[in-house]
């Protein structure tokens, strides 16, 4: 299928009505002075823009899309469902087809005991949900004092109230504060940052989790809430082998419930199903979204155990949350048809494969003296981009370096994903050897060109 061809003056029209009736999400003023990019087609691995312009990209559609745009098998689901219902709420006691057996395919899939699934509408109302739900377990285990959640210095778990509470980036905070009690952030393992070996990275943060609890009472304390993987506003810190065990022991130690947030990094960009079975370790609580549904329609989920939902089982004891969409009945659909693709493509292992050959390429880049560190798992990797080697010292950050890369990627036909001097690739899934060779082409020449303008 063709761009359909849009007259100069409605494209104008289009790019000035998107700028005067839309606040776009994290809008950045600066970069709509350029103007407003408007994207009209998605096929594969490449989407097109309103120009025609045909673009890599090499974010998945901000982790979403990871079978690729334009899966007919998907938009055949879609088709088929809205034909039969379109939507009926999960709501007291009413459910759907589809809703019963997307719950059903999480249950089978998902690691340890996680089976019972509360169903939302993205990622952030995912973590919001898991936080409620661990602060109403103990509550009806006659725990009301445990209502404090241990969060993760450099995480990040969305943008509801609870969602940035729980975060602990200061960027996503600051124009919110004061912001919901009892959300206690500790230190987490970065050994490139920290500039340590990781094992003793990963002890120096497990002991300062553990003090933390003590300090704070353990009985205080309801959940630990954090990403195995931090994800790309960091660029994917790998955990030190033993450190998700650790906190686990700690966890269980001290009857605190493990929430794992694996929205960015759940259905096989890793290489396994779900991140954290890298360490064979598994949380009470689970959020996902983003690439679940291969971002066809909004869905995301909450999934706990059956010890932790047998707490909300007698009269009274409900789980008293809920949204009018969550649970989606054409998502639900959407979704069971977009893990029949990564289950029938093999993309899990598939990911695994690519990922160690992207590596493995990406880290040809430390040639470049500004080219610190390479880092990641699977297809979610990341290059960052320092002053000096040696000091792990930051590139100025008025120069936007990472920025300008960017910025060439998108005039030469490549989207890239950068968290300032951090360039940051997640692609689809079904990426092909060629695409991966001109996503990897394109960041070394933006780098060389970086360092020939920047005179590095």
């Amino acid at each position: 299928m063709e761009n359909k061809k849009i007259a100069k003056e409605e494209i104008k029209e289009l790019k000035e009505d998107a700028l005067r009736y839309i606040c776009p999400h994290f809008a950045s003023n600066s970069e709509l002075a350029k103007g407003a990019k408007i994207f009209t087609r998605g096929e594969g691995c490449y989407v097109y823009d309103i120009e025609g312009r045909r673009l890599l990209d090499t974010f998945a559609t901000l982790l979403t899309t990871i079978c690729g745009h334009n899966r007919h098998e998907i938009a055949k689901a879609v088709q088929e469902q809205m034909s039969q219902l379109e939507f009926f709420p999960n709501y007291v006691d009413t459910f759907t087809i589809p809703l019963i057996k997307l719950a059903k395919k999480l249950a089978e899939i998902t690691p340890g005991d996680l089976s019972v699934s509360f169903f939302v509408n993205s990622g952030s109302e995912a973590c919001e949900t898991a936080i409620k739900m661990a602060r109403q377990y103990h509550l009806e285990k006659g725990e009301r004092q445990r209502y404090k959640i241990i969060g993760r210095r450099y995480s990040y778990h969305g943008t509801t109230l609870g969602g940035v509470s729980a975060t602990g980036i200061p960027w996503f905070r600051e124009y919110f504060e004061p912001l919901l009690p009892g959300f206690i952030h500790v230190i987490a393992p970065h050994s490139y940052r920290m500039g340590l070996e990781p094992d003793a990275c990963g002890e120096i943060c497990l002991k300062a989790m553990e003090e933390t609890i003590i300090w704070e009472g353990p009985k205080s304390i309801a959940a630990v809430i954090l990403d195995p993987i931090p994800g790309s506003n960091t660029g994917y810190p790998l955990p030190p082998d033993g450190y998700l065990q650790g906190v686990r022991k700690l966890c269980d130690k001290y009857g605190i419930l493990l929430i794992f947030d694996e929205v960015q990094t759940g259905f096989a960009k890793t290489g396994k199903m779900f991140a954290c079975e890298h360490w064979d370790v598994a949380p009470d609580i689970m959020a996902i979204g983003k690439g679940f549904t291969g971002g066809y329609i909004p869905l995301a989920a909450t999934i706990t155990t059956p010890r932790i939902y047998e707490a909300f089982k007698k009269p009274g004891s409900e789980f008293r949350s809920g949204s009018t969409y969550g649970g989606h009945t054409t998502a639900c659909a959407a979704t069971l048809a977009n893990i029949e693709i990564i289950e029938k493509e093999n993309l899990v292992e598939k990911a695994a494969t690519m990922g160690k050959y992207l590596k493995q390429e990406l880290e040809k880049l430390y040639k470049y003296p500004i080219v610190g560190d390479i880092r990641g798992l699977g297809m979610l990797l990341a290059v960052e981009l320092v002053a000096d080697k040696k000091t792990r010292g930051y590139l100025d950050p008025k120069l936007n370096i990472g920025s300008w890369i960017r910025d060439w990627c998108w005039k030469n036909g490549m989207i890239l994903r950068n968290n300032g001097d951090i360039l940051v690739i997640a692609p689809s899934l079904i990426l092909s050897k060629d695409e991966a060779d001109e996503m990897l082409g394109k960041i070394n020449q933006g780098i060389s060109e970086a360092m020939k303008h920047f005179k590095l």
